[in-house]
């Protein structure tokens, strides 16, 4: 099955999108199979302020409108706590509520962008999406990311390369409580290192220190900078630590 079976087969859908390369791609493709695709945001506080600019952006070049569904996480105790399998029980508070609102909007189906390449044994969300029959398009119809990479591109989607992102609760290690507090400290750090010119990074807590992790060819100029991100950083964070390992 390709995708444009699949939107003829089901050519009214509520749409999971985050503002990604396998979103946007999948809600593109959804307007040009003709279908009828309502694309609903899910506001938390583990997203980054430029996601939701992310999927704005791309529904209004697509002539869509996006809806946003305000969803307070952490006051669900299973997933503010931080257990190994916080993920499940976070993708089922998400897709519950996207549901509901669907259903209210008349939306039968939801989908998201899980594509092929995506290991269900390494995803304990990807249980949550099972049990609650989302169904998702793009593993169904074996695209992988970088075929999704390649057709964004020629689609023209400013998303075509854009850093594979994990929310901002993965920077909190498994068992330390999350909080409001923390995810903004995280997330003001990634900003300062993202408006410093760095890509495809990430900023994990390791005790009241920041630890950063950069793709190896960033490394050098982190040392060069080394007094800058320490300046930046300093306000929220004891110390400042470079992951020689590596991203």
């Amino acid at each position: 099955m390709d995708l444009e079976t699949f939107f003829r087969e089901n050519s009214r859908v509520a749409l999971a999108f985050s503002g990604g390369t396998d979103s946007a791609y999948l809600l593109y493709a959804a307007v040009q199979a003709g279908a009828q695709v309502w694309p609903c945001y899910v506001k938390t506080a583990f997203q980054p302020a430029f996601e939701l600019a992310d999927a704005r952006r791309l529904a209004a070049e697509l002539g869509v409108e996006l809806a946003i569904v305000e969803l307070d996480v952490l006051a669900a105790p299973e997933v503010a706590a931080n257990p190994p399998e916080r993920c499940y029980h976070c993708k089922r508070a998400i897709f519950t509520a996207l549901q509901e609102r669907a259903e209210a909007e008349g939306y039968s189906l939801l989908i998201d962008g899980t594509n092929a390449s995506d290991d269900a044994g390494d995803r304990p969300g990807m249980r949550a999406l099972g049990e609650l029959s989302v169904r998702s398009p793009l593993r169904e119809c074996g695209l992988s990311k970088a075929e999704i990479r390649r057709l964004s591109k020629e689609a023209g989607l400013f998303t075509w390369d854009k850093p594979a992102y994990a929310c901002l609760a993965t920077r909190i290690p498994a068992g330390r409580p999350i909080t409001a507090e923390l995810l903004e400290r995280v997330e003001r750090a990634e900003a300062a290192l993202h408006a410093l010119g760095f890509r495809d990074f990430r900023v994990r807590l390791l005790g009241q220190a920041a630890r950063i992790q950069l793709p190896l060819e960033q490394m050098a100029t982190a040392l060069e900078r080394r007094e800058e991100l320490m300046k930046l950083l300093a306000p929220d964070f004891d110390g400042v630590l470079l992951d020689l390992s590596g991203r």
